[in-house]
């Protein structure tokens, strides 16, 4: 008991309910430009062509590290670097999640696919503002607790903006439905406003040269080239395995006999729950076990996890086998995410951690949307019982490239931030 208070005490500073609600304030707008609008204009008898193509409005999501450096050379007066940035965008997304209410499917979507882009572009900063301030607000021991709580706000915000939305319009108009949900986002402006300023904030950096230039040279020059090749190898495959059974996970639950429904319940409520258990679990035990080590048995229990799909494939449609593997898995998932968000916060340079932390970001979603393309191909190859096989196999090289991660890269707290 002793061991696990030592383990919980972490939870119990006041930045961690900050941090729970800057969660929910990031993931709030997400839906509502994906699936929660796409239901919206089906009702509205909108084709199936404009609704796929409205999800190119989500590309500002992965282009955020082209401003990021704005985020780092500038503040806003009155207000620390973060937390200027995130009242700004929280301000502006509140307006332009209320301005879809005045929206028209029947009369052309243009105007909601431009307030859509808009807000996906806020969104994205107040993401950029939120990670750094996240990165440079936290201690060492901290951040796995950190994680935790961010993203499980994050989850909650998505169950609201999503189901929660979707559910709500059954009562009222969907601008009513746009409306409540742009009044949720004043939880993460009146976070912003309160949360507290790091204890040592660093300099900004001199001009924007500096701003966009000075965080790759200043990665590289600290951590070397080989170990800055290990690091971004690292990142990019350490879930690689776990992605590619991820991309094919509904295809094969489907071919396997289970319904939709049975699919959506499981997946959709028990298995954001599991995520959710598995990021507070993981935020706990690396508080205790430090990011390296962390990394290792997350990882491992992330392959492992694999072997649960192996039987059921064998198994054909036992449904309690396959709540099994979904609860399992996605508990893996919330462990690895833990670690490695920690992983990435701790390389950060708090002088340019807006821009790195992005950077670094965009390597982790190499294997989620690159490395995971060519499952479907494999299936066909191999058929499901040796694909899951070759998804462990793919899970080794990122564990085993974590021996030659020096811990010397994390960079301590106080050497991180104080250069000029």
């Amino acid at each position: 008991m002793p061991k696990l208070r030592s383990i919980l005490r972490v939870f119990e500073d006041r930045k961690m309910g900050h941090l729970l609600l800057l969660g929910f304030s990031s993931g709030l707008p997400l839906y509502l430009t994906g699936p929660t609008l796409q239901a919206w204009l089906t009702v509205e008898g909108v084709d199936y062509g404009t609704i796929g193509l409205l999800s190119l409005v989500a590309i500002p999501y992965s282009l955020k590290f082209i401003w990021s450096p704005l985020l780092d050379r500038f503040a806003l007066p009155g207000m620390g670097r973060r937390r200027g940035w995130m009242s700004l965008s929280q301000v502006f997304l509140l307006a332009s999640i209320a301005a879809m209410a005045l929206g028209r499917p029947e009369e052309g979507v243009l105007f909601l696919a431009a307030l859509a882009l808009i807000i996906a572009f806020l969104s994205a900063t107040q993401d950029i503002a939120i990670d750094a301030y996240r990165t440079d607000v936290l201690a060492e021991r901290e951040m796995g607790a950190g994680v935790g709580v961010s993203v499980f706000g994050y989850r909650i915000a998505m169950i609201l903006a999503g189901g929660g939305a979707v559910a709500l319009a059954d009562h009222t108009t969907w601008p009513r439905v746009y409306l409540a949900m742009a009044a949720c986002m004043l939880v993460g402006l009146a976070a912003s406003l309160r949360a507290p300023e790091p204890e040592s904030p660093a300099e900004r950096p001199r001009s924007m040269r500096e701003a966009i230039a000075e965080p790759f040279r200043e990665f590289w020059g600290r951590l070397g080239s080989p170990s800055a090749v290990v690091v971004l190898a690292f990142i990019a495959i350490y879930k690689l395995g776990d992605n590619v059974v991820g991309n094919m996970t509904t295809p094969f639950l489907v071919e396997t006999g289970f319904s939709l429904t049975e699919i959506g319940v499981v997946r959709g409520v028990m298995g954001v729950g599991a995520t959710i258990l598995g990021v507070l679990v993981g935020g706990a035990l690396l508080s205790r076990w430090g990011i390296l080590y962390s990394l290792w048995v997350f990882g491992i229990v992330q392959a492992a996890t694999n072997l649960l799909y192996l039987a059921l494939a064998q198994a054909g449609p036992h449904r309690p086998l396959m709540v099994l593997t979904i609860n399992t898995e996605y508990f893996a998932q919330g462990l690895g995410t833990s670690a490695l968000v920690a992983f990435l916060m701790s390389l950060c340079n708090h002088r340019f951690s807006a821009t790195q932390y992005a950077l670094l970001s965009s390597f982790m979603a190499f294997s989620r949307d690159i490395g995971s393309s060519q499952s479907g191909r494999i299936v066909e190859a191999t058929g499901w019982p040796v694909f899951f096989l070759i998804s462990i196999v793919f899970a080794l090289p990122g564990l085993a490239l974590i021996r030659w991660i020096r811990h010397d890269d994390l960079a301590p707290r106080h050497d991180r931030g104080d250069a000029a």
